[in-house]
């Protein structure tokens, strides 16, 4: 019995000291896969290295906001219509259709200099019979139209008052994608609001007019833009105007993600030549184009797909001018990198006829700049007398005395050469016929209809009325392009 003790206590023992090694020596080993099966990580690998870029909470943009804010104006506008409104303002102030009524549009401006020029969007004033401007300390003012650009939706305004706060315009070429700004207006006639975000991109196209005569190479943020901040503030950490902010990308209405502003250099340029010449002067390469594409690069054998390919180049144009060539690709221009047509027509935008640049090209994959004077679609470097009603009419005169008898008028120029093929051919208009108004305002001379096509040069057409050889009246549209 004594041996069967013995024998049951070392054989509990030897149990304890199995069960005791296995523990020690293998619970609290690593357990290692399977290296043919993939192991899934319970937690996602991550680099908190530090970085010379504040974060957004470090950000005070305090001092900015305050400055904006009291150069910022709320814009109304007063018009009447029979009719409903066009689609953008729908798109803007949703207006509803119906019988005449009176229609207030809500806006925004920035002050540009202290003795009271404001700068907005076209559209918040297009058709307004009133234009009431409210400072930020609540005073208001009849505003005055100086001058109005469809083709970049940039129109001055001005008012009777001094010592303003304004913002300075800010280079927007020299903008970064990344960087912080500020959007500053009247969104849903909530004055005074401020919103933050980043330059999401540049040189956009977002085709929002549908015509070949609106500029678009839009500033894109994520600063919130809704009805109401058009023609508010874009503005950079350090206070500068580089943007006017014009448009959301939205099938609701309201803001869901970007806005787009026009670049201030383009606004800066605009306003200048309405001051300086009463309208726009636009800049002209003289060329045809294509964008590049993979299919086009391979094609060309070149490595990459950002420039604009010249596919024909016109003559009296700057670009024969200046040597370029058909399959000459354009990358930049002063230095500004020129990935696609929205970076090319920014760039000209910003520029008028007679400026000296320098295109850069890549011609058999060999990289070359060539100096380059922009001229206007004549091939002129300045626009000389009859330039516009030559090129878009003809050769025309007063009205002799025996047609004032005749048809009872005391105004009109007469067509005596008629140039414009597709008028005759789409109208019946021909010599003898006589023009009465251009733009519903009515015309003594030759010199007076070429100041009136050269002021809505940018629109899509000119609407001409006219007088025919037997005595008809009617309108006619004449395409600008």
């Amino acid at each position: 019995m004594k041996n069967f003790f013995k024998m049951l206590v070392v054989s509990a023992l030897g149990g304890v000291l199995t069960l005791g090694g296995y523990i020690l020596f293998f619970e609290h080993q690593e357990v290692t896969g399977d290296i043919g099966k993939t192991q899934i990580p319970s937690i996602i690998p991550s680099s908190y290295e530090s970085s010379a870029i504040e974060a957004a909470e470090k950000t005070d943009f305090t001092i900015i906001a305050e400055k904006s804010i009291h150069a910022v104006v709320h814009v109304k506008s007063l018009s009447t219509t029979n009719s409903r409104s066009n689609s953008l303002m729908e798109f803007f102030y949703g207006q509803s259709g119906g019988a005449e009524r009176q229609v207030v549009g809500s806006g925004s401006g920035v002050i540009i200099s202290s003795d009271g020029y404001i700068i907005t969007n076209n559209h918040v004033i297009k058709g307004a019979k009133k234009l009431e401007v409210t400072l930020n300390n609540k005073e208001s003012y009849v505003a005055e139209v100086v001058g109005a650009d469809e083709s970049t939706d940039i129109a001055l305004l001005k008012i009777n008052k001094s010592d303003l706060p304004y913002l300075p315009f800010g280079d927007s070429d020299h903008l970064d994608v990344g960087e912080w700004v500020l959007a500053v207006g009247n969104p849903f006639n909530l004055t005074s609001t401020v919103t933050a975000g980043i330059v999401s991109a540049k040189a956009r196209d977002i085709n929002i007019m549908n015509n070949n005569k609106v500029i678009e190479s839009f500033i894109q943020t994520d600063a919130a833009v809704n009805p109401g901040n058009s023609g508010g503030a874009l503005v950079n950490t350090r206070g500068n105007l580089i943007g006017i902010n014009t448009a959301i990308s939205s099938q609701t209405g309201s803001y869901i993600g970007y806005s787009f502003a026009v670049p201030s250099n383009i606004a800066k340029k605009v306003i200048e030549d309405i001051l300086e010449f009463g309208n726009v002067q636009r800049a002209y390469l003289g060329i045809n184009y294509e964008e590049l594409n993979s299919k086009k690069a391979n094609e060309f054998g070149i490595g990459s797909t950002e420039g604009v390919l010249i596919t024909r180049v016109l003559d009296q144009g700057a670009a024969k001018e200046a040597g370029l060539m058909v399959n000459d690709i354009i990358i930049k221009m002063d230095n500004v990198k020129i990935a696609n047509f929205s970076d090319l027509q920014g760039f000209l935008g910003s520029k008028r006829p007679g400026d000296e640049v320098e295109v850069t090209i890549l011609r058999n994959e060999v990289e070359k700049a060539l100096p380059l004077k922009l001229k206007n679609q004549f091939g002129k470097y300045k626009f000389e007398n009859r330039d516009f009603s030559e090129y878009f009419i003809g050769e025309l005169e007063p009205i002799k005395k025996s047609d004032s008898n005749k048809f009872d008028i005391d105004h009109g120029v007469k067509i005596v050469d008629l140039k414009n093929a597709a008028i005759e051919r789409t109208y019946g208009v021909g010599n003898g016929d006589i023009i009465l108004a251009v733009e519903d305002q009515k015309v003594y001379s030759s010199e007076q209809v070429d100041q009136l096509l050269k002021k809505y040069q940018n629109k899509e057409y000119f609407e001409l009325q006219i007088l025919t050889k037997s005595g008809k009246q009617g309108y006619i549209r004449v395409r600008s392009d």
